[in-house]
This record gives structure tokens, sequence and C-alpha cells, in this order.
């Protein structure tokens, strides 16, 4: 039986998984939390092989910084990032932080299923990464300049930025310019407004 964890802050969710993952017979669910903060002590405890790690979870707790955590102690065990939103920077994001797999939750829960099976048997599992609806078409921004758009959307300033990134204040300058220049906008903020208003980026995780 492969033993699974999950991490997700609404109880519909958190049963509807439970319901298809132990009905097929080959998974058993060992814990529950609601707070990606606490995710790395529920691993320490339970040793599941797999977690399912929602995004955004109870007190702003981010699983994308849970998963980073965990990869810290654990390299081995397999986790799968869940979210509701279209966040443009979740896909790379999780990628970096070491996960495993990607799943929206408007998928199936038979579709949950099978990148579950993927994931255990070895495999990487990610959605293609989305592009920009932009003004002049859609943004061909490189990963670099949707690090400095994403903490645009925070409010950070130039400097906050900078050293966030390792990257002098310069830098950070020269890739807002020319994201303005792909873009169309004509203003930093114009540009950051778009994007959390339409939902591309989320600011809060």
């Amino acid at each position: 039986m492969i033993k699974v964890l999950i991490v997700e802050d609404h109880a519909s969710m958190r049963e509807s998984l439970t319901a298809a993952l132990t009905a097929t017979g080959e998974f058993t669910i060992v814990g529950e939390v609601g707070n990606a903060d606490h995710a790395l002590d529920f691993c320490m405890k339970l040793h599941p092989d797999m977690v399912l790690m929602d995004v955004c979870t109870e007190g702003g707790a981010s699983g994308l910084k849970a998963i980073e955590a965990i990869r810290k102690v654990n390299k081995d065990v397999k986790i799968i990032v869940m979210t509701a939103f279209d966040e443009i920077s979740y896909i790379p994001r999780s990628k970096a932080s070491g996960a495993n797999g990607f799943v929206y939750k408007s998928k199936s829960l038979n579709y949950f299923l099978e990148i579950a099976r993927e994931v255990m048997a070895g495999r990487s599992i990610f959605p293609k990464p989305k592009t920009i609806p932009m003004p002049q078409g859609e943004a061909p921004l490189t990963d670099r300049e949707m690090e400095v758009l994403r903490l645009m959307c925070k409010h950070m300033t130039n400097k906050e930025i900078a050293k966030e990134l390792f990257i002098s204040e310069n830098t950070v300058k020269y890739h807002k310019m020319n994201m303005l220049g792909k873009t169309g906008f004509s203003k930093a903020v114009d540009l950051a407004f778009y994007m959390i208003s339409n939902g591309w980026i989320n600011p809060l995780y």
C-alpha cells in the first residue's frame, strides 16, 4: 500500500481525495493537514510515500515553501502539487521546489489517480506552461523576468527584489524595461496590476 499525506485546507477536497485513493486498494491515507507549515512535521512522523500538496493553505501558509523544507530532509518522497488557480508561476516554481507532479483541481478524480500512479512509477508529470495574453500578444517572458514580475506584484521595491534574487538594482531595472517592451505597458505598476487583476499572479502565495 502506498502511504499518502494530504495537505489541503478544504475538507471536501480532502474527503474526495481520500475516497478516490482508498477505493483503488493501492493507496492508504496516513494523515491529513490543512496548514502547509505543518507538512514537514507530519512527514517526519508519518513517513508517507507520497504527499498531495495544495499551494494555498490555512493561515496563508505556502505549499511551495513547505516542499522546499521537506526536500531539505527527504529527497525520496513523491510530491504532487495541487491548485485551483491558473497562476502563471506555480508550475515552474513547483518544479524548482522539488515537486514530482502538478495537478489542477479542476481535473477529475480519475485524472488525480492517473498522475499519482505515474509519479509513484518514477515519472515527473507537469502540464504545459501557460502563456500570458497581452496587448501585444503572448508574452515571451524569461524565467528570470517572471521571478521579477512575481516580486513586483508583491509590491517589493527594486532594492528588495535585488536582495531577494541576489542581483543588482540595475539588473532589476533592466528586466523591468524588457518586460514593458515585450508586453506593451508603459509603467511597471500597470503591468503588475494587469497580472494580479486577471489572476495570472497571486501575490499572497
